[in-house]
């Protein structure tokens, strides 16, 4: 109780104070009735002391040593029958208990000091055994509520019509779960409060109170505390008095409901997480026989059968400093119950799945016209800085060519997969990455140069037996030419500089030498595909010369 609120009482009718009159909001926790020399000793933070100064009788003086040593422990107050050995309180104790707000309270000769002290507790057990009635009451009206399946929405609502105020409750990402109302500014305004690294609870404290420069609102924050690393949050449109105890109690209570209700959430969540990236995982992996079977297990999902799609593969990139197994899954699992809220944010309907330790993203797009600079990217900036600011660790991104069909996904995986390992190569992190089909020249480097030089001498076999160096050359670079002027002989004499009937009888000698028409498609690919090979045979050499 306050003294305030305890010396309006009728046990303390015939109480004066004396000094220390700023003190009286003080709280009182105890009562102590004590006259012994070393009573400093036995006395603790918020209690009121009432004595008959019998230890003080012919020492006056020590008074304000007491009080001092009072105030410095915090005690509330000190009641003092003055009267009865002491005669008079010295000026220079009241002079001190007025400085410092350190009530002194005079009690009567004919006043008992035992009626004041069990008047007193009587008080203060009654007014604490009205609020844990109270708090019981609410606690089972709000656990009652959330057995009978009413859900949070209704128990928010509920909440607020107890005590008249409006209320937002937030995940831990700073992102609303339901309000007693509608309005997205206030989410918006803690989302960008969060991001930009903000504390918005204080430490050691039950609950936090603000007000916003801009709209000059004022916010009661409440923790709710989860099985997740950071709490949920309750957030009150208004102050909340300190001194409104039963208020608090009822948000105290409802905060406890909360806290169980949104773990059992989390549990129900789970086996749908499970579920999806179950499915996900047998999909890409090939584990399901037939495409009816993973169309009908897709629409579970919201996936659809025709519609242009991209595959985006998020991956935590390696921390500089060590980190525990446990604690990296904790990350993750983490980051993955933030994108389920990010992902409803998303410039496109998308779904989110989870295979290994990569967050995977089946993001719908308009084929050919979606906007990837300025809406897809932005996104997933936003997602790595949150990330950034919230774990000091980066995420990279992959992503894949557009597909069109469901059974396409498992190839669209392989490609952002393939992306993401491409960015980690290039050592920048945090990347994102975007898959880009390999040309030809790529793909026959990946082709060991052993194989690539025995596929081309076999080619051109018959131009090295017979033939002088020189001349063999003038033919290849001749039928070079004709391959790359799409078989046009004028334009190839043009830009051989030579007469067109000089092609003619170089490309008769080649079809003599390679013994097949170079009117056959089959053939005319495979001197094609031949000079290619014969671009990466010199640029290999040249590597070789280089590095000797």
């Amino acid at each position: 109780m306050k003294l305030t609120e305890i010396l309006q009482k009728p046990v303390f009718d015939t109480v004066e104070v004396i000094a220390g009159h700023t003190g009286l909001n003080k709280e009182i926790k105890n009562i102590t009735m004590m006259d012994a020399p070393d009573i400093v000793e036995y006395l603790h933070p918020n209690d009121l002391l009432v004595t008959t100064a019998y230890h003080l009788k012919d020492k006056p003086d020590i008074l304000l040593s007491l009080i001092k040593s009072m105030q410095e422990k915090g005690c509330t107050a000190l009641g003092i029958k003055a009267k009865r050995f002491l005669g008079h309180i010295p000026h220079e104790a009241i002079q001190f208990a007025n400085e410092k707000g350190f009530p002194l309270l005079e009690i009567p000769l004919e006043t008992s000091l035992g009626e004041i002290v069990n008047g007193s507790l009587n008080y203060m057990l009654s007014q604490r055994t009205a609020e844990l009635t109270t708090a019981f009451e609410t606690h089972r009206k709000f656990t009652q509520h959330i057995l009978k399946g009413k859900g949070i929405k209704r128990l928010v609502d509920d909440l607020s019509q107890m005590i008249n105020k409006r209320i937002i409750l937030l995940d831990a990402h700073f992102q609303m779960h339901t309000s007693s109302h509608t309005r997205n500014s206030i989410e918006n305004y803690f989302s960008s409060l969060h991001a930009k690294g903000y504390e918005i609870l204080l430490p050691s404290s039950p609950y936090s109170c603000f007000s916003s420069r801009n709209t000059e609102e004022v916010f009661t924050i409440f923790p709710i505390y989860t099985h997740m690393r950071k709490p949920a949050f309750l957030v009150v449109l208004g102050e909340i008095p300190v001194e409104d105890k039963s208020l608090l109690l009822t948000i105290e209570q409802a905060t406890n409901v909360l806290s169980f209700e949104l773990m059992r959430e989390n549990t129900v969540k789970q086996y749908s997480r499970r579920a999806r990236n179950d499915f996900f995982a047998h999909f890409v992996e090939g584990k399901f026989t037939f495409a009816e079977e993973i169309e009908s297990r897709a629409r579970e999902f919201s996936l659809k059968k025709e519609q242009a799609s991209i595959t985006i593969i998020g991956k935590m990139d390696n921390s500089d400093q060590y980190i525990s197994f446990t604690q990296h899954s904790v990350e993750v699992d983490y980051i993955y119950e933030y994108l389920e809220t990010e992902i409803k944010k998303a410039p496109f309907a998308s779904q989110l799945f989870m295979k290994d330790d990569h967050c995977i993203i089946i993001m719908e797009v308009a084929h050919s016209t979606y906007d990837l600079d300025h809406s897809i990217l932005p996104y997933l900036q936003n997602i790595q800085d949150y990330i950034g600011n919230t774990f000091k660790r980066s995420m990279s991104f992959g992503i894949s060519n557009v597909f069109q069909r469901l059974l396409n996904i498992p190839n669209a995986y392989k490609e952002a997969l393939s992306a993401l390992h491409i960015g980690q190569l290039s050592g920048n992190i945090p990347f994102i990455q975007i898959h880009r089909p390999k040309d030809v020249f790529e793909m026959l480097r990946i082709i060991p140069t052993k194989d690539l030089q025995e596929f081309y001498d076999y080619i051109f076999q018959s131009f090295t037996s017979n033939q002088q160096q020189e001349e063999e050359q003038i033919l290849l670079n001749t039928l070079s030419v004709y391959l790359e002027t799409h078989c046009q002989i004028s334009e190839t004499a043009k830009r051989l500089y030579v007469h067109r009937n000089t092609v003619i009888y170089r490309l008769e000698k080649c079809e003599e030498l390679l013994g097949k028409s170079l009117k056959d498609p089959e053939t005319t690919f495979h001197l094609r595909f031949a000079f290619r090979i014969k671009s990466i045979l010199k640029t290999n050499e040249g590597k070789k010369q280089t590095q000797r």
